[in-house]
């Protein structure tokens, strides 16, 4: 039946939200462990030539003894493990993501115009644009000879990331803004690995099996980016969970929150980097990340700022399609008696400041403008509200189903 589409295609996000999930697992649990592996190498006397240093560890009831070359082994070992799919997928179903849900669901989830007037197309191609623009823009400063200087780099790099990060938010939703912060961070990581990490250490492996020696400046290069990466893996996680937290991407300065996020992926970064060296104890550090998450909270109880713009800047097709269907009144009334008390600007449920997800259920466009997601969420499932709380009963359920049903069923006609 028609309904099926919706239920399927939410199956499909969860799907693609698992993989995304397991890869990304794989990936920052590798890039993590080969981290404090490299930071924990000691000197030794009986190290083989060209080793750089060694690392005795206990994991599952057994020793492993394990030593890096800096450059390469004398000769090509006969297995290999190579790490590169767990980047490769991470990032591809972190794509498809975006695609199930901002791209098909950009008039709801992408573009606030009141934030900026946007067609579907001009969103999607802006989000494109940023991301491949991204990487050109950060691959050619690492390549260039302010990217000699590794510690000044990352610091362009930090306010290349606040100027994104303020971009988003003039053109996207809140939500979509740091979700876009994120995929612009990930993208930049993943292509670190396919573009360059991963085609420096095939130049290597091929000149060793050439009987040439290697040159010492490819793991420099692959070195430096992957020392990236490692920092920006914190920040890219919260980005990627953010949508869960309206207190940081729907309030006045979200783009400043964004940027205190990333400061603080780097402090907490920094003391487990000092850890395995075992270079020091910078405790400080976590007085550090408590203090910039105590502003970052400060900061998102600021009202916010009137635009001059209406919320409603006009009905969409969509927004059209529900509000004509049969049983939208009825539908509506139960929202607003049922929801609106969280799902509101100002929410007046006890210990909520905005709503959850930066969802608003108000006026009969926003219901309309939700409509599928009230339906999966309050008709499909009992997931809203939560715990019931507001006693919706099963005939009301039963009415929220047959009106998407029948604007659904109106549209196929």
């Amino acid at each position: 039946m028609y309904y099926d589409f919706a239920v399927m295609w939410d199956w499909l996000a969860l799907a693609v939200r698992w993989l995304h999930i397991i890869t990304g697992i794989a990936w920052i649990g590798s890039s993590f462990y080969f981290i404090a592996l490299d930071l924990g190498l000691r000197q030794a006397d009986d190290l083989p030539e060209g080793a750089h240093g060694e690392e005795w560890q206990v994991h599952g009831g057994g020793f492993y003894h394990i030593r890096k070359y800096l450059v390469a082994p004398a000769s090509m070992p006969d297995h290999l493990t190579w790490f590169k799919w767990e980047s490769y997928v991470t990032w591809l179903s972190g794509f498809a993501m975006l695609v199930i849900i901002y791209y098909a669901g950009a008039e709801l989830f992408l573009i606030d115009r009141s934030i900026a007037d946007l067609s579907v197309w001009q969103a999607v191609s802006l989000s494109l644009v940023s991301l491949a623009l991204g990487w050109v823009i950060y691959d050619q400063l690492c390549k260039s000879r302010f990217g000699d200087d590794n510690t000044r780099l990352m610091v362009l790099l930090f306010f290349l990331l606040v100027l994104m990060a303020w971009g988003y938010t003039q053109v996207f939703t809140g939500r979509a803004a740091f979700l876009h912060l994120g995929a612009f961070t990930a993208t930049i990581m993943s292509g670190n690995v396919f573009f360059i990490i991963m085609p420096n250490q095939r130049v290597v492996v091929s000149d060793l099996q050439a009987g040439r020696l290697p040159d010492p400046r490819y793991g420099k290069i692959a070195k430096q980016r992957s020392t990236h990466n490692n920092y920006l893996t914190l920040p890219v996680l919260f980005m990627m969970l953010s949508n869960h937290y309206p207190l940081a991407f729907a309030t006045e300065y979200n783009w400043i929150i964004a940027a205190l996020v990333f400061l603080m992926g780097v402090t907490i970064r920094h003391y487990f980097n000092c850890i395995h060296a075992r270079s020091g104890n910078p405790t400080w550090t976590w007085l550090a990340t408590a203090l910039l998450f105590v502003i970052a909270a400060w900061l998102s109880t600021v009202p916010k700022m009137p635009t001059g713009v209406a919320d409603a800047a006009g009905v969409t097709v969509r927004q059209q399609q529900f509000m004509s269907a049969p049983g939208f009144r009825q539908a509506a009334d139960t929202v607003m008696g049922r929801c609106s008390m969280c799902h509101a600007e100002e929410p007046v449920w006890e210990g909520l400041i905005v709503p959850p997800k930066g969802v608003v259920l108000e006026t009969k466009q926003q219901i309309a403008a939700h409509a599928r997601e009230i339906y999966l969420q309050a008709g499909r499932s009992h997931a809203m509200p939560p715990g019931n709380l507001t006693g919706i009963t099963g005939a009301e359920r039963h009415l929220l189903v047959k009106w998407y049903d029948s604007a659904i069923s109106e549209k196929l006609k």
